[in-house]
């Protein structure tokens, strides 16, 4: 009789060890993974939201294409140089990062609270279950880069377009996990026709030296 009991307790424990090695392998494998894509669509949503404000508030003011970007002609009109104002536009860069790096840490007070119902990729079921707390960190420092497209628009026309792009890193903290993402945003600041043929090799459009 003793004999049969300990075999019952033995039984009973290896199915609660069982239990719960399953439960925690299916958490681990399939409901935290899970959780962590989800806050990080929404906090990357977030960041990249008031990054790209920062951006146009910014460069809507600031920016204007013929104070910043010149062109010398020759004696027939012709453009033989187009050179940027790198000095600006770095001022305005590193501007942009700073304000950037406050909303960022801003945006850190506030919490995203998920249901676990989203889990589920059910739309019945999307709002319904305990809700799950994130938080977001600002991770080092906002790097900010300009980039520039020249293609033809027409006959002896040509389309030029300036980009900045912004790069941070993030922490999506959980409960039960922490999770570093990379956020990137590329937002165009401007664009003109430039009438006439444009070299290559008068282009000078080295942006981003200080």
């Amino acid at each position: 009789m003793k004999k049969y009991t300990k075999l019952k307790i033995v039984m009973v424990i290896i199915f609660i060890f069982a239990i719960l090695s399953s439960f925690i392998y299916y958490f681990d494998e399939i409901i935290l993974p899970s959780v962590l894509a989800i806050c990080d669509g929404e906090m990357r949503a977030r960041a990249v939201q008031v990054m790209n404000k920062s951006i146009l508030e910014k460069y809507v003011d600031e920016f204007d294409y013929e104070d910043i970007i010149k062109f010398q002609k020759d004696e027939n009109g012709n453009i033989v140089l187009v050179q940027a104002d790198t000095l600006k536009m770095n001022k305005i860069a590193n501007e942009v990062s700073l304000e950037i790096q406050e909303e960022l840490n801003n945006l850190s007070y506030q919490d995203v609270k998920i249901p676990t119902g989203y889990i589920t990729k059910n739309n019945i079921l999307a709002n319904f279950g305990p809700k799950i707390t994130a938080k977001m960190q600002p991770i080092g420092h906002v790097e900010t880069k300009y980039s520039s497209d020249f293609e033809t628009a027409g006959i002896n026309q040509v389309r030029h377009k300036i980009y900045v792009e912004v790069k941070t890193n993030i922490k999506v903290i959980l409960p039960m996990a922490n999770e570093d993402v990379q956020v990137v945003t590329q937002v165009p600041i401007a664009e003109t026709i430039i009438v006439g043929k444009i070299p290559e090799t008068s282009i000078q459009m080295d942006m981003n030296k200080q």
